[in-house]
């Protein structure tokens, strides 16, 4: 037994084992603003200047903080709080500050993005669902009742620009596994759907896994391994 959990710290940890001064730390899902990047390590939220230096804590609750998305004025930093056992959606001031709780159903809520004005957070929530997906929400910045964006099922979202379409996954991530080279009937697609009567236009595919867009100006990022090891593309909406 022992042999195998030092076997695990040489994986997990390999700066460790050599004994480096600076090890390579598990840093995960970074968000940046102008000046900013805030990142989850070790169930908290840390800020580091995009120029360098030494990160802060941003967050210190005795539960898990992640999904961390700067707000688009870069002045708050909407995420997921697991504090009372139970993952809802929570704002804070990038600047620091107390973390304010916007959702409290006893289902599990997950921070996605916020509105294009900066007024609500968008989240994933399987609250309204009947089976095995989960929908996307919008809950004011300033508290209160959350909206169902209007979609039949959904996951991860991103706005345009004017906020009156949304590119989002219908399923994948959150609902199955994903495996490496998948191409079954639940791999991951991006979808652009027009917000006023819930009309979608298909981003081309061939089986493959996109995941994580992100509408900049007419164009749509997103991860995808259509072509073999994940990178990311693009799609030009005004073609």
């Amino acid at each position: 037994m022992n042999r195998l959990v030092a076997l695990a710290l040489v994986l997990i940890v390999p700066g460790l084992a050599w004994g480096q001064a600076n090890p390579p730390q598990l840093l995960q899902k970074p968000t940046v603003n102008q000046t900013h990047i805030v990142f989850t390590f070790a169930d908290d939220l840390w800020i580091v200047p995009r120029t360098g230096g030494e990160a802060q804590r941003l967050t210190s609750g005795p539960g898990a903080e992640t999904d961390p998305i700067f707000s688009p004025d870069g002045k708050w930093v909407a995420f997921t709080g697991e504090y009372g056992g139970n993952g809802d959606v929570y704002v804070i001031p990038a600047a620091g500050g107390e973390p304010r709780r916007l959702t409290y159903h006893p289902g599990n809520d997950r921070a996605v993005g916020w509105t294009p004005d900066g007024k609500n957070v968008l989240f994933y929530s399987n609250r309204n669902s009947y089976s095995r997906f989960g929908r996307l929400f919008t809950v004011p910045v300033e508290g209160g009742p959350a909206t169902e964006v209007p979609l039949p099922m959904a996951e991860q979202g991103s706005y345009s620009p004017d906020g009156k379409r949304l590119a989002y996954v219908p399923l994948g991530l959150q609902t199955y596994a994903a495996w490496k080279r998948y191409r079954g009937g639940t791999a991951s697609a991006v979808w652009l759907a027009d917000l006023a009567d819930s009309s979608v236009v298909k981003v081309p595919r061939d089986g493959s896994n996109d995941t994580y867009p992100m509408w900049v100006g007419d164009r749509v990022y997103f991860l995808s391994d259509r072509k073999g090891p994940t990178t990311l593309y693009c799609y030009d909406t005004v073609k």
